[in-house]
């Protein structure tokens, strides 16, 4: 380590999210010499470990003269200590953004150029910005089933893989969002598993919704399993619900889900990619793919959806992963709980079979289980169903689910929020409408899904007669301040359409 370029590290308490940040005197000589400035990419080296890190500059009174601040994500990445000397120098050049550039411009990647793109998000060497750029970029149908194939394989490259030597055949489930409430993969879990099939779920968190499985499952019992644990749960009991994070199956999915959540963007070839590679990351060989239609559910129409449903085929074929995709019906959320303890509730109730049990949730859990028994022992879905409805209204599933939570360290006592809202309707008629997106907002302005209590629970469903006066939802926050600033925006926000009683 050159004496000139070495600073003392200073834990300076800073969260910056997964991004290192170096903080640096204005004054510093290293900065005067080197060039830096404010957004610098920098290489800081402890002498065993390095990352690459953006430097922030801060007056002389912040910090002492030879010293040099960094975030809680730096410290943690070098695995130091403060006190512990530190080099800065010039970061190397990342010279896969010249491909995010070509790509800027409209031309297609290789399989080479995509996959250098990728070890480097992988290895930490992109900004958050230069993440974002090439999310962006990406976004819109701008990648053909050729780099949606090379973009799939190189997050699985540089991951770990689960394989499944006593199971030929491993099942897996997917929907691609946009409904809020749809929690039917702890149902489809229990139901496959109770049934003798290998069905290891890994899940990941939201990224634009008010819960994702691994948000849900984690009101209930530990989703933060290691490969090693998986593979107990899984050889207990056939099936496991764990966050696919936890295990680093695909991590550079992982970084891209993270500025996706932050844009509020979700990519056709990063979907798909992102899917496909967790599913192959987890050894599946079967996976059925649930595509939710509707005005206001993230695919708007069939034509979308049957085009999206065409690359998911594609994609999976050519990666060795049959996929069979299905349409449903995206017009209204699923479930009456929105937000991952009230969608837990609405899980336990489907499975306890008790008398309110959203219906439509119990009837979408079936439909999808139906269909992996169809692929699993190639019958006909009529059979499939008559199997899944036998499995779930015997409490076989209920049964099944209890021993996978045991299984995964043991059930939680769901928590209660601080604070509720019944929240009235201000006309009556019928329930036209529901808007799917401004719902899902509206509950993650309460909190969720980072509050696992916060959320809303649905007292009407679209169709159904409402008086005035009558309860439409409750509210759920932890604090005083997110429930006011959700009610500020149901306010102003047309959520719901009541229309005249024919």
């Amino acid at each position: 380590m050159e004496s000139s370029n070495t600073l003392i590290a200073v834990d300076i308490g800073i969260d910056t999210h997964q991004e290192p940040v170096v903080y640096m005197r204005s004054d510093c000589h290293i900065c005067r010499s080197e060039g830096f400035t404010a957004n610098s990419r920098v290489l800081v080296d402890d002498g065993n470990s390095q990352i690459i890190a953006t430097i922030n500059v801060v007056d002389e009174k912040v910090l002492k003269s030879g010293s040099a601040g960094l975030s809680k994500i730096a410290m943690q990445r070098l695995d130091i200590a403060a006190g512990a000397p530190i080099s800065v120098s010039h970061a190397p050049v990342v010279t896969s953004l010249t491909a995010v550039r070509k790509k800027i411009f409209g031309h297609k990647l290789s399989d080479e150029e995509i996959s250098e793109i990728v070890e480097d998000i992988s290895a930490h060497q992109y900004s958050d910005i230069e993440i974002a750029s090439f999310l962006s970029v990406c976004a819109g149908s701008r990648l053909d089933v050729d780099e949606i194939i090379a973009l799939t394989q190189a997050m699985v490259a540089c991951g770990k893989r689960l394989s499944w030597p006593d199971s030929p055949m491993v099942l897996d489930k997917h929907c691609i969002g946009g409904l809020p409430g749809n929690r039917t993969t702890p149902l489809v879990v229990a139901i496959v598993s109770a049934a003798g099939l290998t069905i290891p779920k890994t899940s990941s968190r939201a990224i634009t919704s008010p819960a994702g499985t691994a948000d849900t499952m984690e009101s209930l019992t530990t989703v933060n399993l290691n490969l090693t644990e998986i593979r107990r749960v899984v050889a207990q009991t056939l099936g496991c619900l764990a966050w696919g994070g936890a295990v680093n199956l695909s991590p550079a999915d992982d970084l891209l889900i993270r500025i996706e959540r932050a844009l509020d963007l979700d990519g056709e070839g990063q979907l798909i990619a992102s899917v496909l590679s967790k599913k192959i990351a987890a050894g599946s060989t079967h996976t059925v793919i649930d595509i939710p239609v509707g005005p206001t559910a993230k695919v708007r129409t069939e034509k979308e959806a049957e085009r999206l449903a065409s690359l998911f085929t594609q994609v999976g074929a050519a990666c060795g992963i049959q996929v069979r995709c299905l349409i449903t019906d995206g017009s209204q959320p699923v479930g009456r709980g929105i937000g991952p303890v009230e969608e837990a509730r609405d899980v336990l109730a489907v499975l306890q079979g008790s008398s309110d049990a959203p219906d439509d949730l119990r009837e979408r859990a079936l439909f999808l289980a139906a269909h992996l028994f169809s692929l699993a022992y190639q019958e006909p879905f009529e059979q499939g169903l008559q199997r899944a409805t036998e499995i779930l209204d015997s409490s076989k599933a209920w049964f099944q689910f209890q021993s996978i939570l045991a299984a995964q360290g043991g059930q939680k006592t769901l928590p209660e929020a601080r604070y509720q809202h019944i929240e009235s309707a201000n006309t009556g008629g019928v329930l036209t409408t529901i808007d799917n997106r401004q719902l899902a907002r509206l509950a993650k302005l309460a909190g969720a899904p980072t509050s696992a209590a916060a959320g809303l629970r649905l007292h009407k469903r679209v169709g159904e007669a409402v008086e005035c006066g009558e309860p439409l939802f409750t509210l759920y926050s932890e604090t005083k301040g997110e429930l006011d600033y959700a009610l500020a925006y149901y306010a102003q926000a047309s959520i719901f359409s009541i229309g005249v009683a024919s």
